[in-house]
């Protein structure tokens, strides 16, 4: 019996399709695609949640001190002259942080490879966002599914497709 299913693509294509749909999978929650691809794709995606609920607590809040920019009303960083020089002006400031404890820095990085960044927009180009899709994991997701021994997704069959009659699947987030 195969592990896996070929889809009809190299393994480079065929790990960056699994890829891709992961991500949208995390990202929106829900995924329409063929039956054989989201077999594969919950597969994966059921391993990264349930790493992601075993390491959700594993870290621990640090106080540390850094140095912010200081910035006036505009939001652009106020200037002094020192010595004929423009420098800029730092405040400390305290600031908690969250902490990995190995087996969690493990867990992300892992998860790392199989994510892809993802972009948000509103419409403009100064609008555009990196949504950290591994901290939505534990911080989101992980806690939602904590009390869940597995089956974090679902597949609901809509219908074949029209072009070549293949069989669509919505797969999503229970």
């Amino acid at each position: 019996m195969a592990k896996y299913r070929k889809l009809s693509r190299t393994a480079s294509q065929r790990k960056a399709l699994l890829r891709g749909q992961v991500t949208a999978l995390i990202a929106n929650g829900k995924i329409v695609t063929t039956e054989a691809k989201a077999k594969e794709v919950r597969k994966i995606a059921e391993g990264i949640i349930a790493a992601a609920i075993r390491e959700k607590d594993n870290f621990d809040e640090v106080t540390v001190t850094a140095k912010v920019a200081r910035k006036d009303k505009d939001g652009k960083r106020v200037k002094e002259v020192v010595d004929g020089k423009k420098v800029t002006v730092y405040d400390e400031v305290e600031k908690t942080i969250k902490k990995d404890h190995p087996s969690r820095l493990h867990a992300r990085r892992e998860m790392l490879k199989v994510l892809y960044s993802v972009k948000t927009t509103d419409g403009t180009k100064k609008g555009t966002k990196e949504v950290d899709l591994v901290a939505k994991l534990f911080d989101e997701i992980a806690p939602k599914y904590a009390d869940r021994n597995g089956g974090y997704t679902r597949i609901v069959k809509i219908g074949q497709r029209k072009g070549d009659g293949a069989l669509e699947v919505l797969l999503e987030l229970v």
